[in-house]
Parts: C-alpha cells; structure tokens; sequence
C-alpha cells in the first residue's frame, strides 16, 4: 500500500515537471519558436482548437515566424486568435500564410517574462506539495489501520520528503536556467 502510494507520487511529481518544461518553452526568448503559441487556441468550426492541429509553423529569421494553415478557409480564424492572445504578436495576414515578426525583447519585458516564470515555478511547487500531502496521508492511514508498523510508515514519510525535495530542486533548476535565458541579450 505504500509503495503504491510513493509510486503514484513520483509518477505525478514527474508529470508536473514535464507541464512545467511545456509552461517554460511557452515563454518567450531571444528568438520566435513554434512553443510559444502552443497554448493558443482557435475557434475552427465552433469549437476551440489548439493551434498545432491547424497549421504549420516556419522560422525563416530570429523574430519571424511564418504561419501555414492546412485549411485556407481558416486563415482569419487563426489570424484572431493570435491577435487576441496575450504574447503581444501582430500577425499580418497575406491571402496564404500569417505572418508574425515579435518585437524586439525590451528589459521591461524581460521582467515581465521573469515574474511570469517565477509564477509558473511557484504552481509546480505547490503542486509537488498537494501530491506529497496525499501521499503522506496514506501513509499515516495505513499506519493508524495497523496495515503497517510506525517504524515502516516514519521511514515511508522520509523517502517522501526526499522524493519531493529532489523535484522541487528541478523545478528550480529549470527556474534558473531559464531566467539565464531570459536575461541573456
């Protein structure tokens, strides 16, 4: 019973690292990637789609990515839906791709983008907390059903510490690798 529990709990926590890396790659650097709009959806036929299914992505420079729609009737759809995003693009539209060159990274901004990374870390910790405070109360109900002995369950509740204190350093790893990133000019 316990092992499950330490199971299931690495296998969220590990979850939760991968949301975070995915949360990361959405934040904007030096150079335009198709990660960014990776949250964005389109309303394509009444329902909202992610942008990814729609179309295909180019980065023929640094700050310009080209926008292919696998179905033209769906060209000012996507147009909307990334004008009205929240990543400050300005696509231009010329009949067969959408065009978006993003504006040049202004210290400003950079903060921004540091304080929203510092916000997307601080979910994922609090995230690890709620997976080791489940874990942790079935460890303490097994033990108080006598299913397992004291010494048992203390020693299970000390690999759930180490478990949840080694993802939360990862998680502030990739913090700092990609506040390096964001400062970076």
């Amino acid at each position: 019973m316990i092992d499950e529990a330490m199971l299931e709990a690495e296998d969220k926590m590990s979850k939760t690292i991968e949301s975070t890396k995915e949360n990361f790659a959405g934040i904007r650097t030096g150079r335009v990637n198709p990660g960014l709009f990776s949250k964005v959806n389109v309303d394509y036929y009444g329902s909202p789609t992610p942008l990814q299914q729609l179309a295909s992505f180019q980065t023929p420079e640094a700050r310009t990515l080209l926008v292919t729609p696998f179905d033209k009737s769906a060209l000012k759809a996507i147009e909307t839906a990334l004008r009205d995003s929240d990543l400050g693009a300005n696509p231009s539209n010329d009949g067969a791709v959408i065009r978006i060159v993003m504006p040049e990274l202004t210290q400003e901004r950079r903060k921004e983008y540091i304080k929203l990374a510092h916000s997307q870390a601080e979910d994922a910790r609090v995230s690890l907390r709620h997976i080791r405070r489940h874990a942790k109360d079935v460890i303490e109900k097994a033990i108080k059903d006598g299913d397992v002995g004291e010494d048992e369950g203390s020693r299970a509740e000390k690999d759930l510490e180490a478990l949840t204190k080694k993802y939360v350093d990862q998680i502030d790893h990739l913090l700092k690798g990609k506040e390096a990133e964001l400062l970076e000019v």
